[in-house]
């Protein structure tokens, strides 16, 4: 079974006040574009308690994670995201996984994100290095927005012995041995920049 985790209560890396609808539990870290070819919107991430989750609307490029949800071995992460509307560029959201030192210089993470252009991508973090692990590829189980501006996908990791399921809508795009990337740690969300997304139903099952 599933266990549906904490509602995610948020205190940005550098202390951003955020407002009293944000839902109580856990931390948010704020990465500002350093692109002037393709700068945040607009300064701040406003997050609030939207249905059975939560509404990313930004801004910088937010990661989000409750520290009780430090998970290891074989475990499943599972989240519904709906892309409320389509960015005026291609950006990408999604699952974080393996995380470690998320407040600081020495952040550390996986993370498997889609995009309005039907896409995937996976990539590691490890302080301001970003290797790609899989670079984007189209796959017909990424929804992309319908005629109501709108497209909803559920992402999964999937952890299982030396494998890593990475699974868009029960489909699974892509693996890698675990060997290959830290999975072990904190998982959450990243929503990048200049995005409103409705994060529903994070769920983890572990074993």
């Amino acid at each position: 079974m599933f266990q549906r985790v904490a509602p995610i209560a948020l205190i940005a890396c550098l202390v951003t006040p955020l407002a009293a609808q944000a839902p109580p539990g856990m931390k948010m870290r704020v990465d500002a574009s350093t692109d002037a070819q393709d700068p945040d919107n607009n300064p701040q991430v406003k997050v609030v308690t939207a249905g059975k989750g939560f509404r990313v609307t930004g801004g910088p490029a937010t990661v989000l994670w409750n520290p009780a949800n430090t998970v290891a071995g074989n475990y499943t992460v599972r989240a519904t995201f709906r892309l409320m509307e389509p960015s005026n560029h291609t950006n990408y959201y999604g699952i974080v996984f393996g995380g470690s030192a998320l407040e600081g210089a020495a952040q550390a993470y996986t993370y498997f994100v889609v995009a309005q252009d039907g896409t995937f991508l996976v990539k590691g973090r490890s302080g301001a290095s970003t290797p790609t692990i899989q670079a984007k590829t189209k796959h017909a189980s990424v929804k992309t927005p319908d005629a109501s501006k709108q497209s909803v996908n559920t992402l999964e990791i999937r952890v299982a012995g030396d494998t890593v399921s990475y699974v868009v809508n029960d489909m699974v795009v892509h693996t890698t041995p675990k060997s290959a990337v830290k999975t072990d740690g904190l998982v959450g969300v990243r929503i990048n920049h200049v995005l409103d997304v409705t994060v529903e139903s994070f769920e983890v099952k572990k074993g």
